[in-house]
């Protein structure tokens, strides 16, 4: 799999991950209602630097981007969000993407990587940065309305780097 930075010209790429995506609502806490210029400018805004995840020759199957999770005294924490296009859920592009972003976190000099909002409902996605390291060590009860379960709970997780 080839993962690579996303640029200006990857925005229908990148609107074709996040629409369904965001519009599913059952994962990120976006607005479904969200426009398309606004979904590119949330997940490519500054500071993130955007991925792409594809297989030679064919269009993006995934899309993360790194960012500090905070400032000032938090900037050594990285923060990322993922989506994985849904024809190629649970064909390790998530887990592909997860080792990338690692490695460009302890590239930047990142101490740890954060995330901030998983919600509990998304056992693949847990189940992936669980294999890889990071634990659970908060919930935020009923953070998270999702469209079918109702009030969820969301998990803070985290993994030294």
């Amino acid at each position: 799999m080839l993962i690579r930075p996303a640029s200006d010209a990857d925005d229908d790429a990148l609107w074709s991950l996040l629409e369904p995506v965001f519009r599913a609502g059952d994962t990120y806490a976006i607005d479904p209602g969200i426009s398309r210029e606004a979904a590119i400018r949330y997940w490519t805004g500054a500071p993130r630097r955007v991925f792409l995840a594809m297989e030679p020759g064919a269009p993006p199957v995934g899309t993360y981007y790194i960012q500090p999770n905070q400032g000032g005294g938090g900037a050594h924490v990285c923060n990322c969000g993922y989506v994985t296009g849904p024809a190629a859920r649970g064909k390790g592009v998530a887990r592909a993407m997860l080792a990338h972003s690692l490695d460009v976190a302890r590239n930047a000099g990142f101490a740890a990587m954060q995330f901030n909002f998983v919600v509990e409902t998304n056992t693949r996605a847990i189940a992936t940065w669980r294999a890889a390291g990071f634990d659970v060590v908060g919930r935020l009860p009923g953070a998270f309305r999702h469209p079918e379960a109702g009030e969820v709970d969301a998990l803070v997780m985290y993994m030294r780097l």
